[in-house]
């Protein structure tokens, strides 16, 4: 009886590892969440979980590969996993200005679902020793000009500006050549745009991020070597570059009426007064030539007039100016360029940087035992830096026009025009600083005009283009403007660094400028005149009737 009783046992312990739970197994509701995955994120993150679904090879940042287990967005250590709350976020909110889009639809049942699901792509999420913990994350004190002050010292010296560069527009030196630890291209954030950050863009959002890091990226975490005021201050600095939490997208640009001619030569100066409106720009994904991750993500722009011309000033963010080649929105682009970078698993056979271009060999810096960052590099004290070479295309911006005013609510079509509603481009190519105009009844029907009556010019400074044009009020070949008009107005960007061109670039729906009157009407005037007018009507009236008595008299 003992012994039978010894061999039951025997055989419930040889088969525990069977009955065991796999790692990875999927659970009840992670079969749930496997639908949820196939409908909305097998596209992009692939069936493998692996992130390379079939439309991964157009997309910037590429998708996230669940399998490597490194997880961006998270309350947890820098290395370690996510937890539930933290997945959830993310298919909650999405990653803003990326390929990640926000779930609100979703039930709470189907975001648990394909959260479960997610982390069976990765075996470690069913390690206990691996179970993730929170870090501890104190409540936001008040910043103070004083800690903003001290944030911007550590800025510089934990080396920041290496990537996000001095302005904190994504210009830093070594910002062309970041990757993250698949090989894959990956920006530096812009701290100028907190709308922006994936992470959110509270105070909050962004201690949390310096505390554990962006696993998977050049961004590290500064929990352990950074102490939390201190870190409390770099958010405080970090927040302070930035205007709003929100873009405030406009879709009116509304022009100045200046009593002086518009002088050229005084540069930006000649906008100052004029309100500035600031529009998204998104990627051509319409006509061959696609540019699904654009480089530029808003235009700003100013306008002004005076009696005879009106002036226009566009202003991006790029992370570096691109003027040694030209550029033309006629180039052809091939269909593989189409595709951003090289594939994960092919590994790069030398030095490139983000879009597959030559490095130039760096130049080790110093290494600086009192001032070292966070990677054990001396501080950047200004110098020169290892750059990436030159690019094989220029910067370049263009405004796009009715070629004649629209009849009501009907425009062009916004890319390029169309057979029956041309447009006029005026294009500003930044290497040869020239402007050229086209006529464009669509993508393949742009038409270069000889002469031109358009101006420009271009000018870049720490991690900002501005790029003007002054035209006539009145054209013979295009749309003409006058006072208290509204004519539609786009926009496009090409990144040379990016190598965009032809079709490849980034551009806005048609908005709208607006020339307010130059002299607005008087609202007391109209009175004045209509209580003159009566006035004298009733003069008229009486010295009638006392001339009629005095006849009768």
């Amino acid at each position: 009886m003992r012994a039978s009783a010894g061999r039951v046992w025997l055989i419930a312990l040889l088969l525990l590892p069977a009955l065991a739970p796999r790692a990875g197994a999927a659970s009840p509701a992670a079969e749930a969440g496997k639908k949820v995955y196939e409908q909305h994120c097998i596209q992009c993150h692939g069936e493998k979980g692996d992130g390379q679904g079939p439309a991964a090879v157009h997309l910037q940042p590429r998708p996230r590969d669940f399998t490597s287990g490194k997880f961006k967005l998270r309350t947890t250590p820098s290395g370690a996993l996510p937890t539930d709350d933290d997945l959830k976020r993310v298919v909650r909110l999405g990653m803003p200005y990326s390929s990640m889009p926000a779930w609100p639809k979703l039930t709470d049942a189907e975001v648990d679902g394909v959260v479960q699901y997610v982390k069976t792509f990765y075996t470690g999420f069913a390690d206990p020793a691996q179970a993730p913990k929170p870090i501890a994350l104190a409540n936001a004190p008040a910043a103070t000009k004083e800690s903003v002050a001290k944030g911007k010292e550590l800025y510089s010296s934990l080396g920041c500006i290496r990537c996000h560069g001095e302005a904190g527009r994504g210009e830093g030196p070594s910002a062309p050549t970041l990757k993250d630890d698949l090989g894959n291209p990956i920006r530096a954030a812009d701290l100028t745009r907190r709308w922006t950050f994936r992470g959110g863009a509270r105070r909050e959002d962004i201690f949390r991020t310096f505390s554990t890091g962006l696993n998977g990226t050049p961004m590290p975490s500064f929990f352990d070597a950074v102490p939390e005021p201190d870190r409390w201050a770099l958010t405080d600095y970090v927040y302070s570059l930035g205007d709003s939490d929100a873009p405030n997208y406009a879709t009116l640009v509304v022009a100045r009426p200046l009593e002086d001619d518009i002088d050229p030569a005084k540069g930006a100066s000649v906008f100052e007064g004029a309100a500035s409106a600031r529009f998204p720009v998104i990627g051509q994904i319409m006509e061959p030539g696609r540019d699904f991750a654009p480089a530029a993500n808003a235009v700003e722009v100013r306008a002004v007039y005076d009696s005879q011309k009106i002036a226009f000033e566009v202003r991006w963010h790029d992370m570096r100016a691109d003027t040694t080649a030209t550029n033309a929105p006629t180039l052809e682009v091939p269909l593989a360029d189409e595709e951003i970078g090289a594939p994960v698993s092919a590994a790069p056979a030398a030095a490139t940087d983000v879009w597959g271009q030559p490095v130039a060999a760096a130049t080790p810096a110093p290494k600086a035992a009192a001032a070292a960052d966070v990677w054990g590099e001396a501080a950047p004290t200004g110098g020169a830096e290892g750059q990436a070479a030159a690019a094989e295309f220029s910067d370049a911006v263009a405004i796009q026009l009715p070629a004649t005013a629209p009849e009501g609510v009907a425009k062009p079509y916004f890319l390029l025009g169309d057979g029956s509603r041309p447009v006029d481009l005026w294009f500003l190519d930044l290497g040869s600083k020239r402007v050229r105009q086209y006529s464009g009844r669509g993508s393949a029907g742009l038409t270069a005009l000889e002469g031109g009556e358009v101006e420009g010019s271009g000018h870049y400074e720490a991690g900002v283009w501005s790029a003007s044009f002054v035209r006539s009020l009145r054209s013979t070949g295009s749309v003409s403007f006058a006072e208290g008009q509204f004519v539609p107005i786009a926009f496009s960007v090409w990144d040379g660094t990016a190598r965009e061109r032809g079709n490849r670039r980034g551009i806005t729906q048609w908005f709208y400028v607006y020339l307010p009157p130059r002299e607005k009407p008087s609202v007391l005037a109209p009175i004045l005149k209509a209580a003159f007018g009566v006035l004298v009507l009733e003069l008229l009236v009486v010295a009638a009737l006392r001339r009629r008595a005095a006849t009768t008299a």
